[in-house]
């Protein structure tokens, strides 16, 4: 695996971490919280930007989207006990689809 997939792969997980914490903020009005909302955010858009360095924006956004939509759901059904219908279900696949097809056949992507 190469830098590039290290650090956007490190760069969603603090988009995933801080995206729940944002939940938790209640509005900013929640002191720990909020700060982990700020600095996942910041550790977010800084290991994206190592990754934007040698890697199309469109593609990298994309697979940051992707991977952020699908964890963020799951942690949402598993942690938030918010429920998921068919149609969510089958979009989440077509989400993984997407993803799949783009690392698997772009020749845009740095491999």
């Amino acid at each position: 695996m190469s830098w590039n997939y290290a650090y956007l792969i490190v760069a969603i997980i603090f988009e995933v971490l801080a995206t729940t914490a944002l939940k938790e903020t209640h509005g900013f009005t929640r002191l720990v919280p909020s700060l982990a909302t700020v600095v996942g955010y910041a550790l977010a858009f800084y290991f994206l930007s190592l990754t934007l360095r040698s890697m199309p924006v469109g593609i990298v956004y994309a697979l940051w989207c992707g991977a952020g939509i699908i964890l963020i759901t799951a942690i949402g059904w598993i942690w938030f006990r918010q429920s998921l219908d068919l149609p969510a279900v089958v979009g989440m696949g077509f989400i993984m689809l997407g993803v799949g097809v783009i690392n698997l056949f772009s020749k845009t992507l740095v491999h």
